[in-house]
């Protein structure tokens, strides 16, 4: 069945129901400048209820952290997925986002009958989902999804400011901050910087 999309639902009550697993899916890493965008998917457990699950932005580093420990531990199980940064530039950020969520929703161990996505897009998908506006913030299984693709794409950032220490990835998490548009001008982009950004794309006339 193709996916359906309902805009601008204001609360986790839904046009449909179905039954069976639902899986909730969220990314991160859509504004930086350089980097792969990570979607996640995740199907909760409802008798391992987790606490403290909300929009990972509304969450400090630590918490992040310690939610991520727990959501892998107790969740009936979860998914992470890539899109890397030539598909990035090739497809757009946006089409690549929804191509990392579908990844991540096919790589589920289980098959949810539904799926909850943050935002008003949705990946194709073969199974019934929708798309909630503020869901991270709404639907547990999609704040679970945040805090997955967010502390994944955190650790990346500080694998490769290991690798490129010039840039500061560890720092600004390859957002286009002040001390990153210098280092850009100063040493022109590095591998891993998305060639379709015009910051990245000014450095390279």
């Amino acid at each position: 069945m193709p996916s359906k999309i309902f805009l601008h639902a204001e609360q986790a009550a839904f046009a449909w129901d179905a039954p069976g697993l639902m899986a909730g899916v969220d990314e991160a890493g859509r504004g930086p400048l350089a980097g792969p965008v990570v979607a996640a998917a995740v199907i909760l457990d409802d008798l391992k209820p987790i606490a403290g699950l909300a929009d990972s932005k509304k969450l400090s580093e630590r918490q992040r952290e310690r939610l991520y420990d727990e959501i892998c531990a107790k969740a009936l199980c979860v998914s992470i997925a890539e899109a890397s940064v030539a598909e990035i530039d090739e497809l757009n950020i946006l089409q690549a986002t929804l191509l990392a969520m579908q990844r991540a929703v096919e790589q589920l161990r289980l098959k949810p009958a539904k799926v909850l996505v943050d935002g008003n897009q949705l990946p194709r998908l073969s199974m019934l989902a929708e798309a909630i506006v503020k869901g991270d913030a709404k639907v547990p299984a999609i704040s679970a999804a945040s805090i997955l693709a967010k502390v994944y794409r955190d650790r990346w950032c500080v694998q490769y400011d290991a690798q490129y220490p010039q840039y500061g990835f560890a720092a600004h998490k390859g957002y286009g901050t002040a001390q990153h548009l210098a280092a850009l001008r100063e040493h022109g982009a590095c591998p891993e910087h998305r060639r379709s950004f015009a910051p990245v794309a000014r450095v390279l006339l």
